[in-house]
């Protein structure tokens, strides 16, 4: 047991949970009930993944990617009492601008969502003369806050750390270009406000043929979880294959003071698409991690991921276990 290892979480006792199969010696394990949303959940969903999810007063609250019927790309909110069974608006967040001249989103996909301080912060990928990033908060998931652009275009993949970084605010993103980026390392960036970013630290590359599944590019999934070893980061990698992308995730540990330095990174894969709902849908083989629940009384973590760019799965694992296995199979050093 490494429930000592969490230093910054919550206690959540009602985090979704299901003990691993007797007999599975998987550091991570599949929900037997996935998809956990699927993709007509809501009104006039083509699909519902790369969501996120966090605690919210008696339950959980998240924001997700639905694709409507015509594709159009747009985040609308939903709730739950349990984080299995969830209620899905049916029309897209209509955010508040701060400031009448914020551009408006040709498109918001891929979320996520991170308390800090006082308030609940939402990134997304926004439409704005190509993938950039978009940024909004809200206190109650009923109105919903949108502020400037935080990096220029072309970026993609903003996830906030849970807390400052000595007096700043913390940011992982990774540069891009206009279309199906086939490229991309993790960057850090800082700011005192939310608004005016620098301090850009390059964090990781892909591995090429030291490790095939993040070979091709890398991505921050949920919000780094503070731990007494450093920060653990799940994240996803692409392998391009003969057939397309294959995305996949595993985990890395930065350190909590200068976290665009990476203390240990897992060589394999933790979860790689296998099952029919991550390798059949409207984009195959596709396993893209956006939020994660820990408890800190038991080093329980359920991490929640998008399946074939369709529906939204659910992984169980324990912190200290995801530990040892990134240490234990480190790239680096």
């Amino acid at each position: 047991m490494h429930s000592s290892l969490l230093i910054h979480g919550s206690s959540l006792p009602s985090i979704p949970w299901e003990e691993r199969p007797e007999g599975d010696s998987s550091v991570l394990w599949r929900y037997s009930q996935n998809p956990v949303i699927g993709r007509d959940a809501a009104a006039d969903t083509n699909s519902i993944f790369n969501s996120a999810v966090v605690p919210f007063r008696d339950g959980f609250a998240g924001v997700f990617r639905c694709d409507d019927t015509c594709r159009r790309m747009n985040i609308r909110v939903g709730f739950s009492k349990d984080g299995i069974s969830w209620r899905i608006a049916d029309s897209p967040i209509d955010f508040i601008k701060a400031s009448l001249d914020i551009p408006d989103s040709e498109y918001k996909y891929d979320p996520r969502v991170v308390f800090v301080e006082d308030r609940y912060w939402i990134v997304w990928c926004n439409g704005y003369h190509g993938a950039s990033i978009g940024m909004g908060y809200t206190f109650d998931f009923e109105t919903f806050q949108q502020i400037e652009n935080p990096l220029m275009p072309y970026n993609r993949n903003g996830v906030l750390f849970p807390r400052k970084i000595g007096n700043n605010y913390a940011l992982l993103s990774r540069p891009s270009d206009s279309g199906h980026t086939p490229f991309g390392d993790i960057f850090y960036s800082e700011s005192p406000d939310m608004t005016y970013w620098g301090k850009h630290r390059h964090v990781m590359s892909p591995l090429g043929s030291q490790s095939l599944w993040q070979s091709t590019k890398i991505g921050a999934g949920p919000a780094p979880i503070e731990t007494k070893e450093g920060w653990l980061l799940f994240y996803h990698g692409v392998l391009n294959s003969c057939n397309g992308f294959v995305y996949s995730f595993s985990a890395a540990l930065l350190d909590l003071d200068q976290p665009w330095k990476v203390i240990a990174r897992a060589r394999p894969y933790l979860i790689s698409p296998q099952k029919t709902y991550e390798c059949v849908g409207d984009v195959p083989n596709v396993a893209f991690p956006c939020a994660a629940l820990t408890d800190s009384d038991t080093d329980r973590v359920a991490v929640y991921y998008g399946c074939a760019d369709t529906s939204t799965g659910l992984v169980f694992g324990r912190i200290g276990e995801i530990i040892d296995f990134v240490k234990q199979n480190n790239a680096i050093g």
